[in-house]
């Protein structure tokens, strides 16, 4: 399909990379690839500007007060003259302020349940969960202005056999060792803590389970101290921020999502993608994706022993049995969270406000 004819820009004022971020440039990326001009914004020294692939600029943003920093926007716009200006997130959101009926129109795109405030001033908000949508229409944004489009994750590529042995190798595991993969920024929401105090709880039995945490954040040094004060801190490993992920997830048995707040759940698609099974605690996203016991399990939220014992019964299943979850999940992702029904979704909207604007 033809969608040459709207020009977007895409602005983000992340300085570190997180699941937001890495859809950020899924979606540059996507929109580029479908047809779709999109030019990257990015935050000066952010860790996202060498990540762009395709065109990107950067631009100054500091906080809603900087005068300097909205100018540094509105300059851009100007210059590059986009049919579509969407921001992610609060910081970009706020420096940008576009006249209502005018081109370009405004997209603010949200991923949590955060102050509608911040975004009211924009044409038209994006939450990317169900959820979150009813959550803006119940602060009072108008029903018209809030559009539900989900996330996609990328194709999942061919790992080849020798990069999960290298992972294999370097993490020490034996030929029948099953490894629990998690991945994610080390933040108190994410609640990585109760994973690793789950797995204290496992029983080492034949197939020695092993955890695999990927991921930085500020919690990095005390989930280092909690590992290291676990009876099994010799079978957790926390492999740090890894930009490419899929040896890991080929590497694993079972992925792991034990987030305490979590409006989505990127990691949840990521991990279907890979064909994975899934252990997800209740947080809003997973309640949303995941149908219990058919394309995954539910745990309660900050519970170690009941999250241990989920992972122990899905250990515990015969192989095909446990492959299964992962089918469904798989089957899951591809009817509702593809890259061409997403892109699609984002195209009608544009061409929607552009009908609309002079």
């Amino acid at each position: 399909m033809n969608y040459s004819e709207i020009q977007t820009m895409q602005i983000i004022g992340s300085a570190r990379m997180g699941g937001a971020e890495n859809f950020f440039l899924r979606l540059h990326k996507a929109l580029n690839a479908s047809g779709i001009p999109s030019l990257a914004v990015t935050r000066r020294g952010s860790e996202l500007t060498d990540l762009v692939q395709g065109a990107g600029i950067t631009a100054r943003m500091g906080n809603v007060f900087d005068p300097f920093s909205r100018w540094s926007l509105s300059r851009a716009i100007k210059q590059h003259k986009p049919d579509i200006v969407q921001t992610w997130m609060g910081r970009a959101t706020r420096l940008v302020h576009l006249k209502p009926k005018l081109r370009p129109a405004h997209v603010a795109r949200l991923g949590g349940f955060y102050d509608p405030a911040q975004y009211r001033h924009a044409h038209a908000l994006v939450g990317n969960t169900r959820g979150i949508c009813d959550f803006l229409i119940r602060e009072g944004v108008p029903a018209q202005k809030v559009h539900f489009i989900g996330n996609f994750v990328q194709p999942t590529p061919q790992v080849a056999p020798e990069l999960v042995q290298l992972w294999r190798d370097k993490l020490g595991l034996g030929v029948d060792d099953r490894v629990i993969f998690a991945l994610g920024r080390l933040h108190p929401n994410k609640g990585f803590d109760t994973l690793i105090a789950a797995f204290a709880q496992l029983p080492s039995t034949a197939g020695t389970p092993h955890l695999v945490i990927a991921g930085d954040g500020p919690l990095a040094e005390q989930l280092d101290k909690q590992i290291a004060q676990s009876p099994v801190a010799a079978r957790i490993h926390r492999v740090g921020w890894q930009q490419q992920t899929d040896a890991l997830f080929a590497l694993a048995d079972l992925f792991v999502c034990p987030s305490r707040h979590e409006p989505l759940g990127n990691v949840i698609l990521e991990a279907w993608g890979h064909g994975l099974p899934v252990l997800s605690t209740r947080s809003d996203g997973a309640l949303e994706l995941i149908t219990p016991d058919e394309n995954g399990v539910l745990t309660p939220i900050d519970e170690p022993e009941p999250m241990a014992a989920a992972i122990t019964s899905l250990l515990n299943l015969p192989k095909a049995q446990l492959e299964e979850f992962g089918c469904a999940g798989a089957a899951e992702l591809q009817r509702h969270h593809s890259q061409e029904a997403v892109i699609a979704q984002y195209a009608a909207l544009y061409r929607q406000l552009m009908t609309s604007w002079v």
